[in-house]
């Protein structure tokens, strides 16, 4: 017997699209989770949402994409455009649509859009805590840089260079 195999499909939308929204929020949960080891409290997402906005993933300043796997909402990345690079943000893929190539597919896509804008390198912060998505930027070629950032949140630091036709290189 065999199994269909799902395909991953990014398209780019407003952060205030319903399926942005819940993507978004599932996002904010988890992280707030995670780093509090621990449920979260009433308001506590709401408040983080409001601390760190996703408003600006749209034109001009940004973009964000959402991915179906088949026909489920599978996940989301953004990109806030820079004078000559991109910041990589929001990366989430849902935990029911991990480990079936959702990470790769979103960075994938964020590159070619990065690309197509004619930006050389994507840039990305992230917590110490988050060992999955650090270990996935560095599998697709992102390498360690020193800060430049002073997120409250931020304490490793990323960059992938963008060369043309690197599209798929890890």
């Amino acid at each position: 017997m065999t199994t269909a195999v799902r395909q991953w499909v990014t398209g780019a939308v407003r952060p205030d699209h319903p399926d942005a929204t819940l993507l978004l929020r599932e996002y904010m949960t988890e992280m707030v989770v995670r780093y509090h080891c621990r449920p979260d409290l009433p308001g506590e997402v709401d408040a983080a949402l409001a601390e760190m906005p996703s408003d600006d993933l749209t034109y001009p300043g940004g973009l964000l994409l959402i991915a179906h796997r088949g026909a489920d909402l599978a996940g989301c990345a953004g990109l806030r455009w820079h004078a000559d690079w991109a910041e990589l943000t929001r990366v989430f893929v849902r935990s029911a649509h991990r480990g079936a190539g959702g990470g790769a597919a979103l960075l994938a896509a964020v590159e070619r859009r990065a690309r197509a804008a004619g930006v050389d390198r994507i840039r990305l912060d992230t917590r110490s805590d988050l060992v999955e998505a650090r270990a996935l930027y560095a599998r697709h070629g992102y390498v360690e840089i020193p800060a430049y950032s002073q997120g409250p949140y931020a304490e490793h630091w990323f960059e992938k260079r963008l060369t043309p036709g690197s599209e798929g290189a890890k």
